[in-house]
């Protein structure tokens, strides 16, 4: 008799290699992801591999204000690949020290952010009542006036400073993830798995955190990739309006304020080089956010 050769089981694969596969993918997400790595890199290694500390005024030296891209220095021999500012500060080195504090302030206000909106959100799904009528419509008051216009008057209040600069994005964007959690857990808080933990008698945190909280970090996942690059963007903003970071401790969009009353006399390099960092380093974030959205939600995949 010949034997019946029987189908070996489907591989299943897990979640996060069935994410990865997806991503990779498309090939522009992949140079964005790619592209966005090196960026944090090179901003994490600024100390190490700039060719100079552009704010350690032992390093800087008048007669080199102003050099355009490729000049060398008259004191050192240097060269500066993209030029130097009219204190004779290397435009390379500035730009790697400003993407330093513009990914940090970013990253910092994004975490804090995250964790207060999801916590918010989170309670007022699962308790629901008066408390998430309250929460959500502070949420809707805030979301009803532009960011831009919330961080101005906070920074005014508060003064500058990069803490300053961090809390405000904190008060800024913590609305959009609390709404965010909440949509999601609204949908979780309905479903069998939360009545069979309740009937266990286990306690509300347990409940909120370890099971229903996991089943919403999809759509905040996506989420906060695009507010990370929101969030680059309005403090490069605010610092190019003067109510940012202070002048010692530069970002982008003080480097691109720098030079900005130099565009007229020919001295472009000041602030479209730092310009096209800014803008490089959101695109590619807002790339592998966009990758991310479709992946993890399936309805969007073709």
């Amino acid at each position: 008799m010949t034997e019946i050769a029987t189908p070996a089981p489907a591989r299943i694969d897990s979640p996060a290699k069935r994410i990865a596969k997806q991503f990779v993918e498309d090939r522009i997400a992949v140079i964005g992801l790619i592209l966005f790595v090196l960026i944090a890199l090179i901003a994490i290694a600024a100390p190490w591999i700039a060719p100079q500390n552009p704010y350690d005024l032992m390093q800087l030296s008048i007669m080199d204000g102003g050099l355009p891209p490729g000049e060398t220095s008259f004191a050192t021999g240097q060269t500066f690949w993209l030029g130097t500012d009219q204190q004779g500060r290397d435009m390379l080195s500035g730009i790697m020290y400003g993407l330093r504090i513009s990914l940090m302030v970013a990253v910092v206000s994004l975490t804090l952010a995250i964790t207060i909106g999801t916590i918010v959100g989170v309670a007022a799904a699962y308790f629901g009542g008066r408390f998430d009528s309250i929460v959500m419509r502070i949420v809707d008051l805030q979301l009803s006036f532009p960011a831009i216009l919330i961080a101005l008057i906070l920074l005014a209040l508060l003064g500058r400073g990069v803490d300053k600069v961090i809390l405000a994005l904190v008060i800024v964007q913590w609305a959009y993830y609390a709404r965010t959690v909440r949509s999601s857990a609204m949908v979780e808080t309905r479903k069998d798995y939360i009545d069979a933990a309740r009937c266990l008698g286990l306690s509300n945190r347990r409940i909120m955190f370890r099971h229903l909280l996991p089943n919403c970090v999809p759509p905040l996942i996506v989420v906060a990739t695009v507010q990370i690059a929101q969030a680059i963007a309005l403090e490069a903003t605010l610092s190019f309006l003067g109510v940012g970071v202070p002048i010692t401790e530069p970002s982008l969009g003080l480097l691109i304020a720098n030079g900005y009353d130099y565009l007229l006399s020919g001295r472009y390099w000041v602030s479209v080089f730092p310009g096209i960092a800014l803008v490089v380093t959101i695109i590619a974030i807002n790339v592998v956010g966009d990758r991310l959205r479709d992946v993890l939600n399936p309805r969007l995949q073709t």
